[in-house]
């Protein structure tokens, strides 16, 4: 792989965190109080069936239950953990608690990926974590048993579902965004009748709860997780996991752009440690492989015609 297509791909990869970074902000300001199962449903749900529709493939065989297994480890239980985080703590703690994920990916990727733990890979994850705590970690930042226990969950979940669609990968002739429609159709069709039992639906909509769950639907799922699982299909399932650093970044530049936050020098030296922990992450290239250092192909021996 090349320098080139493997920044390229981490680029676009990144969006997704950077978009999801977003989440602890629109679900405070925009959607209504206490309502994470319905903010986890409306953001799956009617984004899945849209890309079932333009797709109009089911899964076939095995990929019944394994498209199943991924919607709710990637999806359902992920996303409704993730708002009961976000609900229960400050975002900056939220995405610290989230942040051992990569940890996590590292961990089952030698597992079931058989793919070697370097002391770069470690020194990744270890500095991710750091650079997300300073971040995240103020005098005001509080913790919750509740919203703790959930990230930890969510995180669980969360690099569960990027090692196994790394595992299994994606069906011959089945597109992107028609694997990504599956994936959020199922986790929402999990959450669905959890939301109606648990939760019901609210009294009353307002015009800033709809526009806060059409952005989550629309570009905080259907956008974000199609180039999301472009990006697990194409890096290593360590380095999409470390660019979800991206996220809290994301959460701290928009506090400091939208609630007038303040940054400290703390803050920003943890930004740059999670820079670097996303250089470290990086897949490793080899230089002067391209398309000319490819192999000529075999010569067939040659007939000649009678006249």
């Amino acid at each position: 792989m090349s320098a080139d297509r493997v920044a390229a791909d981490s680029a676009l990869t990144a969006l997704a965190p950077l978009v999801w970074g977003s989440t602890y902000l629109v679900t405070t300001e925009f959607l209504p109080p206490d309502r994470p199962l319905l903010a986890a449903t409306v953001r799956a749900l009617p984004a899945g069936l849209i890309l079932l529709a333009i797709g109009r493939t089911l899964p076939r065989g095995r990929w019944w239950w394994r498209a199943a297994v991924l919607g709710t480890l990637n999806i359902g239980a992920f996303l409704y953990l993730l708002f009961v985080a976000a609900y229960h703590l400050p975002g900056g703690v939220a995405a610290l608690v989230m942040a051992v994920q990569p940890t996590i990916v590292l961990a089952l990727s030698a597992l079931l990926l058989k793919e070697r733990i370097t002391a770069t890979h470690a020194a990744a994850c270890a500095l991710g974590m750091a650079g997300v705590g300073l971040l995240a970690l103020t005098p005001r930042a509080g913790l919750d048993a509740v919203g703790v226990g959930a990230g930890l969950l969510g995180a669980v979940s969360m690099a569960s579902g990027i090692v196994l669609t790394k595992r299994w990968g994606r069906p011959a002739g089945v597109g992107v965004l028609t694997f990504t429609g599956w994936q959020l159709s199922f986790g929402g069709i999990l959450l669905l009748p959890v939301t109606l039992i648990g939760e019901g639906l609210p009294d009353t909509v307002d015009g800033r709860n709809v526009a806060g769950f059409a952005y989550l639907g629309f570009v905080g799922a259907l956008l974000a997780y199609a180039v999301w699982f472009r990006g697990v299909e194409r890096l290593p399932a360590l380095t999409v996991s470390v660019l979800g650093f991206a996220s809290p970044l994301a959460a701290m530049a928009l506090g400091y752009l939208v609630l007038d936050e303040t940054l400290s020098p703390v803050q920003l030296a943890g930004a740059v440690t999670v820079v670097v922990a996303v250089f470290l992450a990086r897949p490793r290239t080899t230089k002067g492989r391209g398309a000319s250092s490819a192999p000529p192909p075999p010569q067939l021996p040659s007939v000649s015609r009678a006249s």
